[in-house]
């Protein structure tokens, strides 16, 4: 729990990685395959990782079905929270009329795109370019000379999908009907943050990419519900959980072409991102109490409302103490600075709006830098 009460991304060392989405469709996807050659469910199977390096999974299941085969590995995420720890992930294959050709669909559980943005096609499966690329190659490499007189349809499938994608941003960002097939490695890296960044950038493009450009980078979960009751006029799709990630989604936001992005927060993230710190996390850049002191000398505090908030341990404490002395003009000053700071790391490509909350939703302060015209 960071120091605005919001849950933040903790790193820790020495646990277990595990395989994503797309390494255990791989797998589910090649044994199947074998199965269909060979007449004969298999137990065990061994692909490749994108690295090349080799993976041996045990079945939960391999089954031959008439014509059609149908194997499944049971996700193993590591130490990670994944949300599909535990998933079966199903693939089943059988025979076409086309040879030389792999069809990937996708099943049960597994959703489909609704939206541009995402670099997958519209009305098309949720698997991602890794995963599909791992997936055809490892059946095309099971087939072998067999793909010559005939073609294979693989079809990917999550039973518990549709309920696990609700825990996800796969609505929001217009997947529906279950969860995507992901993966870039193959490996999960336990309580990894390069997921999380992707996300948010993935956010970003989708806003875009369906002519959205404006919209809300909040700092955590509270926040943004807070933004939403404010920001009614803006689509679900604006919305952006950016989490610790500020200066990575301002340059997705240069890069998109987002003219206005609206960032809601509260006093502990503002207070670091006012002094250029674009990473927030809390085991990083801590809350500095001497800048905060100097904001409040700017703003025209008494001194000894100086010399507390020079003390204080926490940004909440300070932000506690000026509303307690009713002093009101020290949130403007961190709203401004704040907008000051993002405003400069973009070089004004992007207009800014800073909305800085209190732990209730009340808005403290709002400070807005203009976006300006950028020479051709």
């Amino acid at each position: 729990m960071n120091d605005d009460g919001e849950m933040t991304i903790v790193r820790r060392r020495g646990l277990r990685t595990g395989w994503t989405t797309g390494t255990c469709a791989t797998a589910a996807a090649r044994a199947a395959t074998v199965a269909l050659l060979q007449g004969a469910p298999v137990e065990h199977i061994t692909v490749h990782l994108p690295s090349g390096q080799p993976v041996a999974f045990a079945l939960h299941t391999c089954v031959i079905e008439g014509e059609r085969a149908r194997a499944s590995v049971i996700k193993d995420a590591g130490d990670d929270p994944d949300v599909t720890h535990g998933a079966e992930i199903v693939a089943t294959v059988w025979w076409s009329d086309q040879p030389g050709e792999i069809e990937l669909r996708g099943g049960k559980g597994v959703g489909t795109v609704t939206r541009p943005g995402l670099g997958l096609e519209v009305g098309g499966p949720a698997i991602n370019p890794v995963p599909r690329r791992m997936i055809t190659s490892e059946v095309q490499d099971a087939a072998g000379a067999a793909l010559a007189k005939c073609g294979l349809v693989v079809e990917i499938s999550v039973p518990a999908g549709e309920e696990l994608a609700r825990k996800t941003l796969n609505p929001r960002l217009g997947i529906i009907g279950g969860i995507s097939i992901l993966g870039t490695t193959g490996i999960v890296k336990p309580y990894s943050t390069a997921s999380y960044r992707a996300s948010v950038l993935q956010g970003i493009d989708v806003a875009a990419a369906n002519g959205v450009r404006e919209v809300v980078l909040s700092t955590g979960g509270r926040s943004e519900a807070f933004a939403q009751r404010l920001l009614t006029d803006l689509p679900e799709l604006a919305f952006i959980e950016m989490g610790e990630f500020t200066g990575h989604a301002l340059k997705q936001c240069v890069k998109r072409g987002i003219v206005l992005a609206h960032l809601a927060g509260m006093i502990g993230k503002f207070s670091k991102i006012a002094q250029g710190h674009f990473m927030t996390h809390v085991a990083g850049n801590k809350v500095d109490p001497a800048f905060l002191a100097r904001l409040a000398a700017e703003a025209g505090a008494p001194q000894e409302l100086q010399q507390a908030i020079a003390q204080v341990n926490t940004a909440r404490h300070a932000q506690e103490l000026a509303q307690a002395a009713g002093f009101h003009t020290f949130f403007e000053r961190v709203a401004g600075a704040t907008a000051r700071s993002c405003s400069a790391y973009v070089q004004g490509k992007v207009g800014i709006d800073v909305i800085l909350f209190d732990f209730d939703g009340t808005v403290l302060a709002r400070a807005v830098r203009q976006m300006q015209e950028v020479a051709p």
